[in-house]
């Protein structure tokens, strides 16, 4: 009985990484791009495009082909960056980048010290010798970052408020921007060969970038968000290398996501085939989680591929549930849905909740659901 037992287990391992969802690759591509080596996929040294060369050397040890002579599709915007030492005194108390405040990723330059006067519940403003400073102090409940295309007309400081349960009187706060004009950024793209209908495309989607570092001391790793997608792209690759559709599979992984969708709209603008031979396109970010199920947005746009997905799990109980969202701006489907290409944004629900952070971190992350999601996207493309 005991080996009938190991027999199968044998079997159910073979299985399970001869379909390429192996939670083993996945942590060790979550864990290189969210290490300090690419310091958190943005834009101080270049962190995104280092990330972009490593996963370029995946694509290829995989075994995808590039649309063209190359994998990239570059592109430029701007971004406003902090490179150097951030310093931020309030009271007399040293703060830590990133677990007290945050620099608004649209502030200026900023070399002095201020007096704080409350306005309101959550706002100081500063004041150098009774004028009134280009400098505003906003505290928050949790620290959430972003990246700025462009320049405030005042800098801000975020200041996480249980750190401040008193008033607070003055700061002193030294830190520069750097302006970064046309940024060169790329997308990266490939794809498996269908075997019987090689000019149509199901496509899948995720973006690598995330938002960098902030200072010397902070950077943000975006485990989940979405590190987690890239790995399950990464998966999906391996297993349609071992098992090619009917279709040809399209992988593209966009960057300046978290800069407002750029690498996805240029990608729209600019398609590498075209956006009519796609027959469904499903985007995939925030997938480290799953005890509470997925999301899947634009199912009530797309209601007849939403059932065909909702039948699959109804009959395999992949994930406890499959919610169902509208339209929504909120990741790189958006573009693409709104030239008419049919498509999904799919995440996962549940478990942990940090989230543009420093605390997104691949030690946290759970993969509650990884390999069941991986599964349901493989039967729901086969579906289609």
């Amino acid at each position: 009985m005991i080996f009938k037992y190991i027999l199968g287990f044998v079997f159910y391992l073979v299985t399970f990484l001869s379909q390429g969802q192996d939670t083993t690759y996945a942590r060790s591509v979550i864990k290189k791009l969210t290490s300090k080596e690419f310091l958190g996929r943005g834009y101080v040294n270049d962190g995104v495009n280092k990330a972009a060369k490593y996963l370029i050397s995946e694509f290829k040890t995989i075994g995808l082909l590039p649309i063209g002579k190359s994998y990239s599709q570059p592109y430029n915007f701007n971004v406003n960056t902090f490179p150097g030492k951030i310093s931020v005194t309030i009271d007399g108390k040293q703060l830590e980048a990133g677990k007290h405040f945050l620099i608004d990723p649209s502030s200026k330059t900023l070399k002095s010290g201020f007096q704080l006067f409350k306005t309101d519940s959550v706002t100081y403003k500063a004041f150098d010798a009774r004028k009134e400073a280009p400098l505003e102090i906003k505290l928050r409940k949790k620290l959430t970052y972003t990246v700025a295309t462009k320049l405030g007309d005042k800098s801000v400081v975020e200041l996480l408020i249980d750190s401040f349960p008193n008033e607070i009187k003055n700061i002193d706060i030294i830190f520069e921007n750097k302006f970064l004009p046309n940024f060169k950024c790329q997308n990266i793209i490939g794809y498996i060969k269908g075997t019987e209908q090689p000019d149509s495309f199901l496509v899948y989607s995720a973006h690598y970038d995330h938002l960098g570092a902030m200072g010397t001391t902070a950077y943000f790793p975006g485990a989940n968000d979405n590190a987690s997608g890239v790995s399950v792209l990464l998966n999906l690759a391996k297993y349609y290398k071992k098992n090619p559709s009917k279709y040809s599979i399209a992988f593209i992984m966009f960057s300046g996501e978290e800069a407002g969708l750029l690498g996805s709209k240029y990608y729209s603008e600019h398609p590498l085939f075209p956006l009519s031979k796609i027959k469904f396109l499903t985007n995939l970010d925030l997938l480290g989680t799953g005890s509470e199920g997925i999301m899947a947005v634009n199912a009530t746009v797309y209601k007849t591929q939403f059932e065909k997905l909702d039948s699959i799990n109804n009959q395999k109980k992949y994930v406890t549930q499959i919610k169902q969202r509208g339209k929504a701006a909120n990741s790189d489907h958006y573009w693409f849905s709104e030239k008419g290409v049919p498509c999904f944004f799919i995440y996962t629900l549940g478990g942990v909740t940090f989230y543009h952070d420093i605390y997104d971190l691949e030690k946290t992350l759970p993969l509650t659901d990884y390999v069941d999601v991986c599964k349901l996207l493989i039967d729901f493309n086969n579906a289609l």
